[in-house]
């Protein structure tokens, strides 16, 4: 007997993911976008709507064919293909326990691998072009020296752009070492402290866009946005 595909997928999406795994609301994002794209591609392929799929529709060579197609037809780059192959992969784990009967099909799909794809240098900038970055807000302006505060804390601090533009101000620390206290990816903390040349400035500059950010009728609170 065929077990249908929808059960297992709403449960994959509302409670696997978001409960058990815990993942980012990135994530559950990228995950629900390939099947969006796995899904019309195999009602076009079969006929059928998506709620009367079954499992054993998405076998191996549907999902190879539907992984050639973002290739060939969407143009894909091989990691946007290797993304979708993972979203499909972790969705599978979750058919193996919910659904015993369908371990042929899970087996076939999980041995499917990842395509090799070469790995792209990280680029930097020298000391003299981060200078030239740091130079170009206006602080004669109050958005400049905000501006200013944002991208010498996040050189300080090697944080992410997701990572400053979510921070609070509860997460910043004025003491004898200035810190960040950042979210990475998912549920990973980390805390980041300031180069030390540099951290009474950063401290200063974050404190005078907090300070007037007040003086502008903005009201001061630990949760609102760091740099606003």
């Amino acid at each position: 007997m065929s077990t249908l595909l929808a059960p297992i997928l709403q449960y994959f999406f509302t409670e696997h993911l978001t409960t058990h795994k815990q993942v980012s609301p990135r994530t559950i994002i990228a995950y629900r976008d390939s099947f969006r794209l796995f899904l019309r591609f195999l009602k076009n392929k079969t006929g059928k709507q998506p709620s009367a799929l079954c499992v054993e529709d998405l076998d191996a060579p549907s999902v190879l064919d539907f992984l050639e197609s973002l290739e060939d037809q969407r143009d894909n780059q091989i990691c946007s293909r290797n993304a979708r192959l993972t979203a499909i992969r972790s969705f599978f784990h979750v058919v193996a326990l919910r659904d015993p009967t369908s371990v042929g099909v899970v087996n076939r799909v999980l041995a499917i691998p990842r395509k090799r794809t070469d790995k792209r240098l990280v680029g930097y900038l020298t000391r003299e072009e981060i200078d030239a970055v740091l130079a170009a807000p206006n602080q004669a302006t109050w958005i400049g020296r905000r501006d200013y505060a944002l991208l010498l804390t996040m050189y300080n601090s090697g944080a992410r752009l997701s990572e400053m533009t979510c921070m609070r101000r509860e997460q910043v620390r004025f003491d004898s070492t200035t810190y960040l206290q950042l979210h990475g990816e998912g549920t990973q903390g980390k805390t980041g402290s300031s180069v030390d040349q540099n951290r009474t400035r950063s401290a200063a500059l974050v404190s005078r866009t907090r300070t007037q950010s007040n003086g502008s009728g903005i009201s001061f609170h630990p949760r609102y946005a760091a740099f606003q």
